[in-house]
C-alpha cells in the first residue's frame, strides 16, 4: 500500500485532478461511447486508481494489456444505463466505470429504463416496444464478444500469477499489483454479468408495464427478444474464473467493482 501511496501522489494533486475530472464531467463520443481525450485516458485512471485506493479496494499500478483495454471499453456499454435519458444515472455510471466513484452509487431501480423509455414523444405504442426489442437485441449481439474477450484475460491472468508465485526472477514488489490486477480484471467481470442480469429485470419490467398500458402484438417481438439475451448472458455468468472473491462465475459475491 505505501508502494501504491507513492505512485498516487500528494493529496493536493489527487483532489485537484478529481475536482477537474468532475467539473468536465463525463465526456462522451459518437453514439455515446466514451470520449478518448485527456479526461479519458489520463485524468479519469489516475481519479480512480486513488479513489479505488482511498476505499480499500484493490488497485494496480501496473499498464493494461490490449485485452484488458478492450475489455474496459466493451464493458462500458453494460456497465451503463440501458437508455440514454437516463442522464443523472449515466454521469454516476461513468464515474463508476473509471472507478471514481464506487459501483454501489448505481441506481438499482428496474423502472429507471420503462420511464426513460415513455418519458419522450414516440410516433406510435409500436415505436416504444420497437425500441425495446431493438435495446435487448444490441445487449445480445455484444455478449459473445465480451466473453471471448473475458476468456482471454481470464486465461492470461492464471499465467501471471502462475509465473509470479513460482518464478524466483520475479520481485516481491510485483506480486501485490499483480495480485491487484487480476481482482480488477475478476470484479469487472463480475459487475458486467450484475449488470446484465439487471438489464433484463429492467427490460421485463419495462414489458409487462407497456402490456397494461398500451397492449399492442408487438409485445411478442419484444418478449423474444428479451429472451433471447437472457439464453445469451447464461454462459457469460457461469463462465469458470480464478475465484479471487471466492467462488466462480454468479456464485462469486461482488466485492470489488470497476
Amino acid at each position: 500500500m505505501t508502494q501504491l501511496a507513492r505512485l498516487a501522489g500528494g493529496p493536493a494533486a489527487r483532489a485537484a485532478a478529481l475536482s477537474v475530472l468532475l467539473a468536465t464531467g463525463a465526456c462522451t463520443g459518437d453514439l455515446g461511447r466514451p470520449r478518448q481525450d485527456i479526461f479519458s485516458q489520463v485524468l479519469a485512471p489516475q481519479a480512480g486508481f486513488w479513489s479505488a485506493t482511498a476505499r480499500g479496494e484493490a488497485a494496480s499500478h501496473f499498464r493494461f494489456t490490449d485485452d484488458e483495454e478492450q475489455l474496459r471499453d466493451r464493458a462500458w456499454r453494460f456497465v451503463m444505463p440501458s437508455h440514454e435519458k437516463s442522464t443523472f444515472q449515466r454521469r454516476v455510471s461513468d464515474l463508476a466505470h473509471a472507478r471514481i466513484l464506487p459501483a454501489q452509487m448505481q441506481s438499482s431501480a428496474k423502472s429507471d429504463y420503462f420511464n426513460a423509455l415513455t418519458g419522450g414523444s414516440f410516433a406510435s405504442q409500436a415505436s416504444r416496444y420497437a425500441r425495446l426489442a431493438e435495446d435487448a437485441n444490441a445487449d445480445r449481439l455484444l455478449i459473445g464478444p465480451f466473453r471471448a474477450n473475458a476468456m482471454r484475460v481470464v486465461a492470461a491472468d492464471r499465467v501471471r500469477m502462475r509465473t509470479a508465485e513460482s518464478s524466483p526472477e520475479v520481485a516481491p514488489s510485483q506480486i501485490d499489483p499483480a495480485q491487484a490486477r487480476v481482482v480488477e480484471n475478476e470484479g469487472l467481470i463480475l459487475w458486467v454479468c450484475e449488470r446484465v442480469g439487471f438489464r433484463i429485470e429492467s427490460y421485463r419490467y419495462a414489458l409487462a408495464n407497456l402490456v397494461v398500458e398500451m397492449p399492442s402484438r408487438e409485445a411478442i417481438r419484444a418478449e423474444r427478444a428479451i429472451m433471447a439475451l437472457e439464453a445469451e448472458a447464461g454462459p457469460l455468468c457461469k463462465m469458470p474464473l480464478i475465484g479471487v472473491f471466492g467462488g466462480e462465475g454468479d456464485k462469486a459475491p461482488v466485492v470489488y467493482k470497476g
